[in-house]
């Protein structure tokens, strides 16, 4: 039985508990809080349930011990260069660290890489929504002034979106600046942004999400290839399958001895299912 801690208790971490308890090879070895010791984790693998932010320092010091770390890091532009950085440590403490285990980046980044590999000259859109952000959602949540909020993404067609984000103001915050302060931040800089004052966010609160990849080109030199990829979700239940999975892919690597950083496109997809190899592969084929 592989043992699995949870390290942040918000959406993530409650749905990742359910499903750590529902995994035939795991057993949880304890729920921690970002203030905890993590020196009094012992865990064969930490899914890393924190706003991605605070992601990098906690699987540096996880790994240092050769704790396996799983995480949800969403910033896409930034994901590469977090891979960077974790790769030595985990390395040197042969630890394995999966990054970016949501379902965007995630389990979507592996249906685009196939969708490439079907149709290699192409274009593909990725439309999000509509739903919750939940990374978006957090980092409104941080931003000045702001008691409570909701992101939601809005997908426009052809990979456009717009982001509604709806604010609860603290007792004496100006919208005004709250709103600028929001529109400068990273995860919202890049996108049409509309901020809406409510009274109570709670009472709108929404964790539906879905997306819908399109992808359009050539295979072989004939035109005309059309696939696409839909799904509708509950945003921090599938997020936490995908973590869970991916701590299972982490804990075989490390077994093996491939220590490192990965995202999810290089982690074997048999790897993250339960079960035994062979059986798998006769019935999956």
């Amino acid at each position: 039985m592989m043992k699995v801690a949870i390290l942040g208790y918000g959406n993530i971490g409650r749905a990742a508990e359910q499903a750590i308890k529902a995994a035939p090879d795991m057993e949880l070895a304890g729920i921690y809080h970002h203030n905890d010791n993590l020196d009094d984790i012992e865990a064969d693998v930490v899914l890393l349930c924190t706003p991605t932010r605070e992601v990098e320092p906690f699987a540096k010091a996880l790994l240092q011990r050769g704790i396996c770390t799983v995480d949800s890091f969403d910033i896409h532009q930034k994901i590469y260069d977090l891979r960077q950085s974790l790769m030595p440590v985990a390395k040197a403490n042969k630890a394995v660290s999966v990054i970016s285990a949501g379902w965007d980046p995630g389990s979507d980044s592996v249906v685009r890489a196939l969708l490439m590999a079907l149709v290699p000259e192409g274009v593909t859109y990725t439309n999000f929504g509509p739903g919750r952000s939940m990374g978006h959602t957090v980092a409104a949540k941080a931003i000045a002034g702001v008691k409570d909020a909701l992101s939601m993404t809005i997908p426009m067609g052809k990979g456009v979106h717009r982001r509604e984000v709806y604010v609860e103001l603290e007792d004496g915050a100006d919208a005004q600046v709250v709103e600028s302060l929001l529109k400068a931040d990273a995860y919202f800089a890049s996108d049409d942004t509309k901020m809406i004052v409510v009274e109570s966010v709670a009472a709108i609160n929404s964790v539906g999400h879905g997306v819908n990849l399109v992808r359009d080109g050539v295979s072989s030199n004939v035109e005309g290839q059309h696939l696409e990829f839909t799904m509708r979700i509950n945003n921090p239940a599938l997020t936490a399958q995908v973590m869970v999975s991916a701590a299972r892919a982490a804990v075989r690597m490390q077994q093996k001895g491939q220590y490192g950083a990965y995202t999810m496109i290089e982690l074997p997809p048999i790897a993250m299912l339960p079960g035994e190899e062979e059986k798998l592969i006769r019935q999956l084929v």
